[in-house]
């Protein structure tokens, strides 16, 4: 053995708990796509029917304000780029939502138990009708009220009731998630995990992961000056998938007035970016939130609602955040426009620039690793979305999908 070999090896020894640590607490992608949405419906007014329902108005608003390609384009004043249309016009029909929360917190409110108990096996019996047609959005659950002292019998109650239905259906997929709303302690999150626990053994269920609803100043900054959103993650044992923040909540804790609560709020740009750098490398998603302008009304108003959605849309996306919230089946036809456009702008130069990293041509760019990562999970997401076809990116890219997800560094999709 050399003296290098030597030291090599007593750095293995030195470095051994910190080596663990690291590959625990930062696995990477965790092989699922992210939906480019949630969509929140109170649950008392969900049914087998919802999404068909949403769908249905999505494209009636469409249809009445949309007029052409071009037309739309320039009233949501997103730039015309080939397809988008025809695209957000076929996911209409294929795959209006991709990811639903039935909500029984705010959307819903406090009713007896006798009702809740109710609203959750009647919710919980038509999403298993829908999982078992077939016609459930891939990622479906429910947020449940809060672990705080008032609310929290309720919140455990009607998640019991709500899995066991679920699971005594057969309806139980790996889709489903759970939506904790109103975190304000690392404690809270231990708590979570104990519930799961016990729900598990009770209903013999298969593992439950749940999401962190960021919307209390407590999960962004601790009593003692600590990020908690980041020990809130180790606390979960690995059953947190998600970070959503929390628009109006969070914002009014803070203060902001009414009129100025919004995604793009200097408040909720530190909220966002202290949850992104938590969950770098965790492979915990993190979603933004909703706005509360909705498009209804005459065609002026419409078009001003989904102006206003579409720039935020693409805002959190520009931002490297995926995901965010839908609260009205009008804001689907900006949502997919915004995102299938963001995607569609950028397709063609991120193709040439990962053929050229690959060594065929030139981009006019040195890209490194970390930056092919970036460009390979980029055309990952559009096609996972619908903005692009398998066989569309394989042509700009010359890779096949094998590869552009080992640049990306992701475990196999499921």
């Amino acid at each position: 053995m050399t003296e290098l070999d030597a030291l090599a090896d007593e750095l293995d020894r030195r470095l051994a708990t910190a080596d663990a640590v690291l590959a625990a607490r930062y696995p990477g992608d965790r092989g699922v796509r992210q939906p480019v949405h949630t969509v929140y419906v109170p649950a008392d007014q969900y049914d087998a029917g919802t999404v068909a329902a949403w769908a249905a108005e999505a494209k009636a608003a469409l249809a009445s304000y949309g007029g052409s390609a071009d037309e739309l384009a320039a009233a949501v004043e997103l730039p015309a780029a080939e397809g988008v249309y025809d695209r957000a016009v076929a996911k209409l029909d294929d795959e209006p939502i991709e990811d639903l929360r039935i909500d029984f917190e705010d959307g819903y409110g406090t009713r007896s138990d006798d009702e809740e108990d109710a609203a959750a096996i009647g919710a919980a019996r038509a999403l298993a009708e829908t999982v078992k047609a077939g016609t459930a959005p891939p990622y479906h659950g429910l947020r449940i009220k809060s672990l705080e002292a008032p609310s929290r019998r309720r919140g455990v109650r009607t998640l019991d009731l709500f899995v066991g239905e679920l699971a005594s259906a057969g309806a139980l997929t790996d889709g489903f998630v759970i939506t904790l709303a109103k975190v304000t302690s690392v404690e809270q999150i231990e708590a979570m995990v104990v519930v799961l626990d016990a729900v598990e053994r009770a209903r013999a269920t298969p593992r439950l992961t749940f999401e962190i609803q960021v919307e209390t100043p407590q999960a962004i900054l601790g009593p003692d000056g600590t990020a908690l959103i980041a020990r809130m993650i180790g606390a979960g044992a690995g059953r947190v998938t998600g970070l959503h923040y929390g628009t109006y909540d969070y914002s009014a804790s803070l203060g902001v007035a009414a009129a100025y609560q919004s995604m793009e709020h200097p408040v909720a740009d530190h909220a966002k970016n202290v949850m992104q750098l938590a969950a770098a490398g965790t492979g915990v998603f993190v979603s933004d939130g909703s706005t509360n302008v909705l498009p209804v009304g005459d065609r002026d108003a419409v078009h001003a609602a989904w102006r206003l959605h579409a720039r935020l849309v693409r805002r959190s996306l520009e931002r490297g955040i995926y995901q965010g919230w839908d609260m009205h089946p009008a804001q689907l036809p900006s949502r997919f426009l915004a995102t299938y456009s963001f995607y569609r702008e950028g397709l063609e130069a991120a193709g040439a620039r990962l053929r050229a990293y690959a060594g065929e041509g030139e981009s006019g760019y040195l890209d490194e690793p970390a930056t092919a990562a970036a460009l390979a999970g980029f055309v990952l997401r559009a096609v996972e979305c619908g903005a692009a076809d398998q066989a569309e990116v394989d042509k700009l890219t010359g890779l096949d999908s094998t590869v552009l997800a080992t640049l990306a560094k992701r475990k196999p999709r499921s």
